[in-house]
């Protein structure tokens, strides 16, 4: 069998990665089903000198937000290049970056390395009481406020079929593959691009879970913000907080009664840790969120036409604004305040009073540590 249909399954190493296989064996019985998430992820990938495909540290819920991302990386590349005394480099390097500027462009070859935009499925696990929460076994390092600093475990992640999984990933792996993942309702065109996907793409590699809100609205579990996840539990609660403080408020014109409340609700998330929460009749639940990267005979699965991706690449966007006549120059609109509204300036309010208990916040932490003994 070809590698990308071959499913490698053996024995995980130490006594964490066994813990992780038997929660992972526990979970298809506490949350039988399986949902796929609207949104997929999409990276930019480097295809390895060993095999596969290395992906870049962090992930856009848009095909154009990789482009952009790789186009930065070509730019490195270049600026390294020119560090080293290497002119022919160099403009091969830029050249390329300049095509991600102009250009729909999924794959592209550059000086003998291969770069593609790779898409990822997610999927959460749905049981009884509802969404999985984090497992025990996730890492969940990071201060309360500070997750963000975390590493991705992204990061160097090599999509390669041949590397093995324990043997609960390895019958995950085997059931998402044969699965399309496509919500009930959703467009014709978007089942198409699934079924098709299935079978062009029929193997898989998984990547290290995600993290997401989900919340409860009119007796349905749905995603709070479908296209943002968190590399740790902790980083989706601090997203959680953020918006009970800030965006919730804004968006939903709270007084300042039901501010206090969603700012006890945050206080009360961030003390505890916990994976639920409930304020003022709505219920919000940390949820794990599985990933697969399909691949094929020609590696890993692209971007799907149906795939949500409004912006073009920004050379053409600054076209489109100057023949609307949006565009200044950054000579033209030097010097111009920028003017901003009442609701605009409420909502720089409430983030500068985020920033302010943050601070305050670091320095208790501060304070603490240097206590300990």
């Amino acid at each position: 069998m070809p590698a990308y249909l071959t499913f490698r399954v053996g024995p995980q190493d130490g006594p964490i990665a066994a813990f992780a296989d038997q929660e992972a064996w526990q979970a298809r019985e506490r949350y039988p089903d399986l949902m796929g998430v609207a949104l997929g992820e999409f990276f930019h990938a480097r295809e390895h000198e060993a095999g596969g495909w290395e992906l870049s540290e962090y992930g856009s819920d848009t095909p154009q937000g990789a482009r952009d991302s790789l186009g930065s990386r070509f730019r490195g590349r270049a600026k390294e290049a020119e560090d080293a005394g290497d002119a022919k480099a160099r403009k091969a390097w830029m050249a390329a970056a300049l095509r991600m500027d102009r250009e729909v462009v999924d794959e592209v070859g550059v000086r003998g390395e291969r770069f593609r935009i790779v898409r990822a499925s997610r999927f959460i696990r749905m049981g009884r009481s509802g969404p999985e929460p984090p497992r025990p076994s996730d890492p969940d390092p990071g201060e309360v406020g500070e997750a963000y600093q975390v590493r991705s475990r992204t990061k160097g992640f090599v999509v390669d079929p041949y590397t093995s999984t324990g043997l609960s990933d390895g019958l995950l792996k085997l059931d998402l593959v044969r699965f399309m993942g496509t919500a009930p309702g959703a467009p014709s065109e978007v089942r198409e691009d699934a079924r098709r996907a299935v079978e062009r793409f029929p193997g898989g590699v998984l990547l290290p879970a995600v993290f997401m809100v989900s919340e409860r609205v009119d007796g349905q579990w749905r995603s709070h913000n479908p296209g943002a996840t968190a590399a740790t539990p902790q980083g989706a609660r601090d997203s959680l907080a953020s918006w009970l403080r800030v965006m919730g408020p804004f968006t939903l014109k709270l007084s300042e009664a039901e501010r206090a409340e969603y700012a006890r609700a945050a206080d009360g998330l961030d003390a505890k840790r916990g994976n639920s929460l409930s304020v003022d009749g709505s219920r919000f639940r940390i949820t794990r969120v599985e990933r697969l990267v399909r691949v094929g005979p020609d590696g890993p699965e692209g971007p799907r036409p149906s795939d949500f991706d409004p912006e073009p690449p920004v050379e053409v966007q600054v076209r489109q604004l100057k023949e609307q006549g949006l565009w200044k120059d950054d000579e033209e609109g030097e010097g111009e305040p920028v003017e901003l509204d009442e609701r605009a300036l409420e909502l720089k309010a409430l983030w500068e009073q985020e920033e302010v208990r943050r601070a305050a916040a670091r320095e208790r932490r501060g304070d603490e540590g240097r206590s300990t003994p």
